[in-house]
């Protein structure tokens, strides 16, 4: 008997995958237990309609974040800080506050995690990061630490 799996299943499969099965464990265990059900024409479709559904959602966000590197991609985020002789930060410049710099001047809010810092900004100057928004997309930009905001 050929099921839809509903969860994924140690030994049988994962969730959404079509399988053969022996009719006595399709009726006495999967389908009583709501792991599986019957692989007929209206589950089928709906299976490919989640699949588009899910396709359409990772285009959509894939063409947001391409849009939000373009707008990113070579510009200057400023971040004020506080500083001793010689330009010496008291403490550093983090990405959490590069983010909120960011989501401030911008209006594109980008998680703090997402942010890549080469080198610790401990000192008044122009830094580069790098923002990944997404698998393979990404925006280089420049940070601009000074006492000014």
């Amino acid at each position: 008997m050929k099921v839809v799996l509903l969860q994924d299943i140690a030994g049988t499969g994962k969730k959404d995958d079509i399988i053969n099965v022996s009719d006595g464990y399709a009726r006495n265990y999967l389908l009583p237990r709501k792991l599986a059900q019957e692989a007929n024409n209206q589950n089928l479709n709906d299976i490919r309609n989640r699949e588009r559904a899910a396709q359409h959602r990772i285009d959509e966000e894939k063409k947001t974040a391409e849009r939000i590197a373009q707008e990113l991609q070579g510009a200057t985020v400023r971040v004020a800080a506080k500083a001793g002789e010689h330009g010496k930060l008291f403490g550093s410049v983090t990405a959490k506050e590069i983010a909120e710099s960011l989501s401030r001047h911008t209006g594109i809010p980008i998680d703090k995690r997402k942010i890549t810092i080469e080198h610790d900004i401990k000192s008044f100057g122009t830094y580069q990061c790098e923002i990944k928004l997404y698998s393979g997309i990404s925006a280089k930009l420049y940070v601009l630490v000074g006492d000014h905001e």
